[in-house]
């Protein structure tokens, strides 16, 4: 265990985090709601530092991010707990783990996690000659100590810093990452704030600020929108979307567009898979909003994961699943020389 960061005591039995948006007040032997920040004795303590689910070399496109060191492999981690209750969670096993006391529910009766120092982690993405460090598979911001630890370590040997998040962190959690984060991929999960609060235990409000505020600061940052049949394919909604990316964000702001799986999902198994028409559209409309880089995520169609240049519509990167074939390093188009945004080398 390790004390947190970002908390206040409230008086002598209660806290309350300041980690994230749900600002949860915790009494002494209980937890908020993300399962691993726990109110012992008067103090939040993290249960989950140095403690990893998941550990493997990704590459970078799969977080999914597509214009930040494209082609390069980012060592990815996870640990365990979530600030949210995503009904169509797919590694809800590791996120939904705990109960208000942090105790196992029914479906995780057994230990996965193991125990990995940041300095480790640091060590092991070296040797593997990755160009990063993803913070993934769970929500980062609940294990923040963990991540922060690693995160400064990374930045020592030279090593990037990746989030793939919810957005849903506080300001304070928020400025504590900044001087050592490089790139963000978010989840714009609806444009509806009742969506977010029926499916995802949470607001919108805080997503769509947090978003503002890291490209304010300058964070390479893309969003992600899982499009999911009767839920958040509403294409009013996804104008909605869009036209806060290009208004609010930029219009160079990479939007993917997901396909919804629901044999793999935690409550929505009931649903279909997002039909490859509604991704189509979806990505139209991104374009017809007025964004330059508009991605279909989970499809085979490589023609929809292409980088084209804005001005002359030339295939700048190509890639085939999330492998890339071809990357001008230079960020510029070869054949109308056009800078694209992002960060390529």
């Amino acid at each position: 265990m390790k004390e947190c960061l970002n908390y206040k005591k409230i008086d002598s039995e209660d806290i309350q985090c300041r980690n994230c948006s749900h600002f949860c007040r915790i009494k002494d032997g209980y937890v908020g709601i993300c399962g691993i920040r726990k109110n012992i004795g008067g103090k939040l303590n993290l249960l989950a530092y140095g403690k990893a689910i998941a550990l493997h070399i990704d590459s970078i496109e799969k977080k999914p991010l597509f214009h930040f060191l494209p082609g390069s492999y980012a060592y990815s981690f996870g640990s365990f707990g979530c600030n949210f209750r995503c009904d169509n969670c797919q590694n809800y096993d590791i996120s939904q783990m705990f109960d208000y006391k942090g105790r196992e529910r029914e479906y995780h009766k057994f230990d996965w996690s193991f125990e990995i120092s940041p300095e480790e982690i640091v060590k092991e993405a070296v040797k593997n000659n990755c160009k990063s460090i993803a913070y993934t598979y769970n929500e980062p911001t609940v294990f923040l100590e963990y991540a922060l630890d690693t995160m400064k370590l990374a930045k020592e040997k030279g090593l990037k810093n990746i989030w793939v998040s919810n957005g849903y962190m506080s300001r304070e959690a928020l400025d504590s990452i900044l001087p050592w984060l490089d790139a963000i991929n978010i989840d714009i999960k609806s444009y509806d704030d009742n969506f977010y609060k029926t499916n995802c235990g949470a607001r919108l409000e805080p997503v769509l600020e947090n978003c503002e505020y890291l490209a304010e600061k300058g964070v390479w940052l893309e969003i992600t929108t899982l499009v999911i049949p009767g839920l958040s394919d509403d294409e009013k909604m996804l104008e909605g979307i869009a036209g806060f990316i290009k208004r609010e964000l930029g219009d160079f702001v990479p939007w993917h567009v997901n396909v919804f799986s629901a044999i793999i999902s935690w409550k929505l198994q009931h649903l279909g898979d997002t039909p490859a028409k509604t991704i189509k559209k979806a990505r139209e409309i991104g374009r017809k909003e007025g964004l330059k880089y508009v991605y279909a995520g989970n499809v085979r169609d490589g023609d929809l994961k292409n980088t084209q240049c804005p001005d002359c519509q030339k295939n700048f990167i190509k890639r085939i699943a999330y492998e890339v074939s071809e990357c001008p390093r230079s960020g510029k188009c070869e054949y109308c020389g056009r800078k694209i945004e992002g960060v390529f080398s």
